[in-house]
């Protein structure tokens, strides 16, 4: 069984095309848990409506004060029934067979404890693969996610991971703060050497919105601060730190063109406290 998880934020006019897709699935063997993340649009109006049709799968809606996506995947992930999770973005959907691909994918390594997840492939609407199709020999390819680059296994990519694994390595909350890079915890569960098997097949289809958080995410970083120096200093662990400096000087110009240099200034001293906490 999967969890498809879906967090939401004034995505009304987007969401029916994920609901009826997921009402094609060639396997019902999945639930659809939504976390309205404070909308101010008619997504209530919407899941009033969908809880009193006849579906083959359960739907488990949820609504919350705005807080960020990380906080909905942490909450998700405790509801959840399966031992699979699959985010898949209200602004997306996936194709008619992509829960009977997972679940086959996910069952070969679903016992095996240095496997964190299974990944397809993302796609635009153009049935063309997000950072194309990477190298594979075979069907799937086996590597962390630190080592996706040997294998030309670029951008956005459809991970489902193993729900007790993401209930080992949740996401930061930070008061006041709405943003956390999901590469903070993707990149260390790799750290700590979980595979993923990547399979070479389109199931998940995506398009990249103006208003989307792909977009702002330069944005988002500047508005929590915390969040992205927790992820700069897990990236310290794993990659060159004098690479990682190049971002982190990038962010602190930002910070100076954007709010001056006593926004910068109290930044930096927040990040030496989160590292001298962190020893």
């Amino acid at each position: 069984m999967v969890t498809v998880f879906t967090p939401t934020y004034n995505r009304a006019y987007r969401l029916e095309q994920l609901y009826n897709s997921l009402k094609r699935q060639t396997s019902k063997d999945f639930e659809w848990i939504v976390i309205n993340d404070g909308s101010t649009d008619n997504t209530n109006e919407l899941f009033d409506a969908w809880l009193k049709e006849e579906n083959d799968f359960p739907i488990i809606y949820k609504e919350v004060e705005n807080g960020g996506k990380h906080r909905g995947i942490n909450k998700a992930v405790q509801m959840a029934s399966s031992d699979a999770f699959f985010i898949v973005d209200s602004d997306d959907y996936i194709l008619d067979d992509a829960i009977e691909k997972v679940n086959r994918w996910f069952s070969q390594i679903a016992d095996d404890d240095s496997f964190a997840a299974v990944s397809g492939l993302k796609s635009e609407p153009d049935m063309k693969p997000v950072g194309g199709y990477g190298k594979f020999e075979g069907e799937y390819v086996d590597c962390t996610n630190l080592q996706r680059h040997l294998y030309n296994l670029l951008d956005d990519k459809a991970e489902i991971y193993k729900t007790s694994i993401l209930k080992k390595y949740p996401f930061p909350e930070f008061e006041g703060e709405k943003f956390v890079p999901e590469s903070l915890i993707w990149d260390s569960i790799a750290r700590d050497g979980y595979k993923i098997r990547w399979f070479n097949e389109i199931i998940y289809i995506c398009e990249y919105l103006p208003d989307g958080l792909s977009a702002s995410s330069d944005k988002k970083f500047m508005e929590s601060p915390k969040g992205f120096i927790a992820y700069l200093n897990m990236l310290e662990t794993v990659h060159d730190p004098r690479e990682v400096d190049v971002f982190r000087l990038q962010f602190y110009q930002n910070i100076i063109n954007t709010y001056g240099t006593d926004r910068l200034i109290e930044i930096i001293n927040m990040a030496n406290k989160m590292k001298e906490e962190q020893k």
